[in-house]
């Protein structure tokens, strides 16, 4: 959501590009670039142009394509799986835990001999299990690329989500913690080989102008949108304490509930609540009772990535009851920044009141 007490910030960075002239890989990016990296504790961070493109330009300076596997989860954006088919590799999928993330414990008997990644979404900004990932791919051989879309400054073990894998991967759609006025995405390594990798392939796989030494993209973050991120970046944290507080006052309200089960990270402080999510058998009926009272929810998501129909014959005996159960039952409740304690106490009311009073629709 745009902070309007930005707004001159914004349209001075917005006329700052326009009157440069230069569009495309200019200060700003690099300037961007920088920034996110110091913020993240990482070496290098390279700009591209959605998050999707991030995990595919990942895979590909990886060396991940056709005839092997990577292993992820069923609940996700389709941009997670897409980017693995985009290099000509197999989604395998594995069952989540209660709260939709990968569960690490069925990863290990997944693994075969054409496994070549695993990669693990902090769904809803809340961490996977990085310990037990992370030893499953040293253990194995295995790079480990984490989707962190939605992880815009959460942390595991103090540590930010990104920064844990062989490479790490953001979405700046508009929607994220810390988004941009379009789309945008980037890429974080230490490793100094990938990320020189990354760069050329983000654009047209060259190592200097119309030198190409490898086969690439064009996916490229623009000027515009690196200036905005910038400034936008400077208050992530401070938003982000503010979904945590307000989070907080949700899980007072509701924690007496026994029919809802609330999808937390295993340390509040550690996430950056992108979204509030809880699980309820009636979600329907729920839905309908807060939409009459004008609170708008969301579902995400509302079915597994194999379901999908362009999937589906592909996965045929797919067994994920946990996964799928999940997504039957889980629901966003509204969150942003910009909301007041009195918004959350209202929303609370809403929902309380359609258990306590057993209201049938």
């Amino acid at each position: 959501m745009l902070n309007l007490k930005n707004k001159q910030k914004l349209k001075k960075a917005f006329e700052k590009v326009l009157l440069s002239g230069n569009f495309i890989l200019g200060q700003e990016v690099e300037g961007f670039e920088k920034a996110f990296a110091k913020y993240l504790g990482v070496k290098y961070c390279i700009g591209v142009g959605n998050g999707l493109e991030a995990l595919q330009i990942s895979l590909m300076a990886l060396g991940v394509g056709k005839d092997v596997e990577v292993i992820t989860t069923p609940i996700s954006a389709a941009a997670t799986t897409l980017a693995i088919m985009a290099v000509g590799a197999k989604p395998v999928f594995v069952d989540t835990d209660q709260n939709g993330l990968i569960d690490s414990q069925k990863i290990q008997p997944a693994i075969n001999n054409k496994t070549k990644a695993i990669l693990p979404v902090h769904l809803y900004g809340n961490s996977v299990d990085l310990k037990k990932i992370k030893d499953t791919c040293k253990k194995r051989g295995l790079f480990l690329i984490e989707d962190a879309a939605q992880a815009h400054g959460s942390k595991f073990n103090g540590k930010y989500l990104g920064t844990f894998g062989d490479i790490g991967c953001f979405s700046f759609y508009p929607t994220k913690n810390l988004g941009a006025l379009g789309d945008g995405g980037a890429i974080v390594t230490d490793n100094k080989d990938l990320a020189e990798t990354c760069l050329q392939i983000r654009d047209y796989g060259q190592k200097e102008k119309y030198v190409h030494t490898r086969y690439g993209l064009n996916s490229r973050l623009d000027e515009i949108q690196a200036a905005i991120l910038k400034i936008k970046l400077v208050e992530l944290d401070k938003n982000n304490q503010k979904r945590q507080k307000l989070t907080k006052r949700y899980i007072k309200n509701l924690s007496r509930i026994k029919k809802i089960h609330l999808v937390l990270p295993q340390n509040i402080d550690d996430a950056n609540f992108h979204l509030f999510v809880i699980r309820v058998k009636n979600r329907n009926q729920l839905r309908k009772h807060l939409q009459q009272a004008g609170i708008q929810t969301l579902i995400h998501f509302p079915t597994i990535i194999p379901d999908q129909p362009f999937l589906k014959p592909l996965y045929e005996n797919l067994y994920l009851p946990v996964a799928k159960e999940f997504v039957k039952t889980c629901l966003s409740l509204p969150l942003n920044p910009q909301m007041s304690f009195k918004e959350i106490d209202f929303v609370s009311a809403k929902i309380i009141e359609f258990y306590t009073k057993r209201i049938v629709i």
